[in-house]
Parts: C-alpha cells; structure tokens; sequence
C-alpha cells in the first residue's frame, strides 16, 4: 500500500487539529488528504459517496460521538483516533482503531500510528506469503536521528544494533543513528523478513550469508546468536 496513494479523511471539530494532521501527513510521502470534515455528519455524508483508506477521528464532537459515528458504517476505512480523552481507548479497540493517539501528540508518535495503520491495510489485500514479504520490504519507515525523520527502505537495512540508549541501523551503504529502541523496532519490522538474534541484534533474514558455531555473519561481520534466540535462530536451516 505505500507504494499508491494513500487517501485520508479528518474528522474533527476543532480547526487547529485539522491544521497539525494536514502538517504531519504533508511530510508522509504517499498520503493525500481528501477532506476535511468538522463533525460526524458531514463526515457521514463525505463517505456514503466517496471511498477513503484512512480516516483520523476525534471522539468529543457535538450532535454525534466519534465511537457513536464508527457504529454507523457498515464498511470503514483504517481509523486512528485523536482525542485529549484516554478514558475510551479499550472501547476503540473493541471497534477495530489501528491507533489511539492522545493529544497533544508528536510526530513520532503520529508516524507510528499511521505506518501500523497502512501496514495493516496492505496485509489484508495481500494473499500469497512470497507477495506479502516482497510487499513489505518495499515498505518505507521513517526514523529519528540527528533532530530528523529519515526515510528508509526496509529492503535496504542490513541489521540493527542496541547502543545504550541510541541504534545503529546498518544499511546497504551506510549507517544511521537512532534514539528508538531495539524493542521497538522488534515489534514494528515485519517478522517474515527480520528476527532478533541478540538482545543487542536484530537482522534481516535475506541478509544472512551464513549461520555456524552460535555467529551470524552479515556483511562479512560476525554477529552474536543470544541464548535466548538460538531456537529461533535454527528455525531458519531446519
């Protein structure tokens, strides 16, 4: 799905929201707006004769709720939620949100919820395995480092290092440094393509040019096999 234009709708009644969704998808390649709309009944109307991808949805609206609005469609687009209110977010989740963003919220924080989102998009129209795994690593993410978001392939990255409180990302032909934590990373790569091996590795499986004696050796460097990942680590030559 990141490689087609991804459409999205703002549901929200508050103009300054729309105004910072509009900012951070501006700097997400691939996302195009398709409207804005500033309560649940517009935002109805919008979709009885238009077709989004994404939607993003504040609850507290006048005349009718977010959640109150969800329960209404037969058919939604991916929903991640923006609201000052946490008190509903095990009721988002019983209504199928990809995400449930509390503001104020960072980009960061707004990246993660619509990489999760559009991923999920692109696995539920995907059927075969082989498809599903070239799919992704088509996929683009972006990662902070030195006060930037910088966009990357998931094609392109060799493996991954825990540094105390910063990453190393190793890519084909060059490396880049990161404050976002290797459990991160671990729950967002896809793990059809990527494994940890190492509490302080993670690598990606088309990489790997050999397995022997508890090392990896990627990029004629040798990496580490932690204890606690060797059954793991053998799945992949039984």
């Amino acid at each position: 799905m990141n490689e087609q234009i991804i459409s999205y709708l703002v549901v929200d009644d508050e103009p300054i929201a729309h105004r910072i969704i509009e900012d951070y998808c501006a700097a997400i390649p691939h996302l195009a707006l398709a409207k804005h709309c500033y309560n649940a009944l517009e935002a109805m109307q919008y979709l009885s004769a238009n077709k989004v991808d994404l939607m993003f949805l504040d609850l507290n609206m006048p005349k009718l709720k977010g959640f109150d609005f969800l329960r209404t469609l037969t058919t939604k687009p991916k929903v991640i939620v923006t609201t000052a209110y946490q008190d509903f977010a095990l009721e988002g989740y019983e209504l199928d949100v990809s995400d449930y963003l509390l503001k104020p919220f960072s980009f960061e924080r707004f990246l993660k919820a619509v990489n999760k989102a559009t991923e999920a998009s692109t696995n539920e129209v995907v059927n075969i395995d082989t498809t599903i795994s070239n799919t992704r690593l088509e996929q683009r993410i972006f990662i902070k480092g030195d006060k930037a978001q910088h966009q990357i392939f998931l094609k392109d990255i060799n493996y991954i290092e825990a540094c105390g409180n910063y990453c190393l990302v190793y890519l084909n032909d060059k490396k880049t440094i990161t404050h976002q934590k290797i459990s991160q990373f671990e729950q967002e790569l896809p793990t059809e393509n990527f494994i940890r091996i190492h509490k302080s590795y993670i690598v990606a499986k088309d990489k790997i040019e050999s397995i022997a004696a508890g090392k990896i050796i990627i990029d004629n460097k040798e990496l580490p096999v932690g204890q606690t990942f060797k059954n793991s680590v053998n799945e992949l030559i039984t």
